[in-house]
């Protein structure tokens, strides 16, 4: 718990840009480099969680990354000391459409979108939910003990987001999450809630 008694908060940390996420192209498993802005964006997303923890903050109590090089580049960049690579923070499979924009899918698949359609030998929203749901269950045993940051990717971050609310995944198409920016998780009193959604400057 803090000096106030609360417990800590879960902060989100989307991976900078790559070559592809600056293109649109849907990346799941495939391990993309960050660009050069990539990398000032993770550098930049340190010291935006030195605003947002405050610089006598003393260190999370658990810092996991995602297995993806683009992840765990943005984590070391941002300053942080990564305990514990997590493939439960791995970006959704988009299976047959990885690699794709969607525009390009919506040629074959009207309408597509990851929120609202299968994804052809990919996962499945309630696949990609039971990921979340477990890996929340174990953040919230930590939390006692202070913050939790979760470096990752930007459609799993957002469905985490939902989950955290009790929202089915497909609400994590309200919540936005651009390159390099943090979420924060938080309660009011016992009750989740969100406290920040896609920020990528404080200060």
């Amino acid at each position: 718990m803090g000096d106030d008694g609360e417990p800590g908060r879960v902060f989100l940390l989307r991976h900078g840009e790559t070559e592809w996420s600056a293109t649109g192209r849907h990346t799941g498993p495939t391990d993309i480099p960050l660009t050069d802005a990539g990398r000032e964006q993770a550098r930049v997303a340190g010291e935006t969680l030195v605003a947002l923890r405050g610089r006598d903050a003393p260190p999370p109590a658990l810092v996991l990354s995602s297995p993806r090089v683009r992840a765990q580049e943005t984590a070391k960049l941002a300053g942080l000391q990564v305990e514990r690579i997590d493939e439960r923070l791995a970006e959704w499979d988009y299976g047959d459409y990885e690699g794709l924009t969607t525009p390009h899918i919506r040629q074959t698949d009207p309408g597509w979108t990851v929120w609202s359609h299968p994804t052809p030998g990919g996962e499945t929203a309630e696949q990609v939910t039971a990921r979340a749901d477990a890996l929340l269950a174990e953040v919230r045993t930590v939390l006692p003990r202070g913050d939790v940051v979760l470096v990752g990717h930007g459609h799993f971050s957002r469905v985490l987001m939902a989950r955290w609310i009790g929202l089915p995944a497909a609400a994590g198409v309200h919540f936005a999450m651009d390159a390099a920016a943090w979420s924060v998780l938080g309660f009011e009193r016992e009750q989740p809630r969100l406290d920040h959604v896609n920020l990528r400057r404080v200060g």
